[in-house]
């Protein structure tokens, strides 16, 4: 998918879906969160790892566009890239795809606190050095 670089795939399974086979609207929230967590696993060391760092990531806004209706046993390729890192908050944009048809585009926006405190702070170095990393063109 031009201009991504990570995806991943999930199957609609038939709870997430509505009387008629359909994916419910709110299993597209689901499914960026799987391919959100599985991008921290591929280059940052997995949500768990930021926790242990003392940080929590909260998701403090999400925007999903419908493109096509998705139906049970489907499987979908859900894209991410993380994009606008900067101070306390960062930004996840997504491509879900069937076969290279559009299903649904979106993002999410989230802020990093304290994870005792819930104050805002800063983006870990580490993290931002690993998604600069994960995000940077190949040569």
């Amino acid at each position: 998918m031009d201009g991504f670089s990570f995806s991943t795939e999930v199957r609609i399974r038939f709870a997430e879906t509505d009387a008629q086979g359909v994916a419910h609207h709110a299993s597209l929230v689901v499914w960026l969160e799987v391919a959100r967590v599985a991008y921290l696993a591929a280059h940052a060391g997995g949500y768990q790892a930021i926790r242990d760092s003392g940080v929590e990531a909260l998701t403090t806004e999400v925007c999903v566009r419908y493109h096509r209706p998705a139906y049970f046993d489907d499987a979908l390729r859900v894209w991410a890239r993380c994009s606008d890192v900067r101070g306390a908050r960062f930004k996840y944009e997504y491509r879900v795809d069937r076969a290279g048809e559009l299903v649904a585009d979106g993002y999410t926006l989230h802020a990093t606190v304290d994870r005792e405190t819930y104050r805002p702070i800063r983006v870990p170095v580490w993290l931002a050095e690993a998604v600069a990393r994960a995000e940077a063109p190949a040569a």
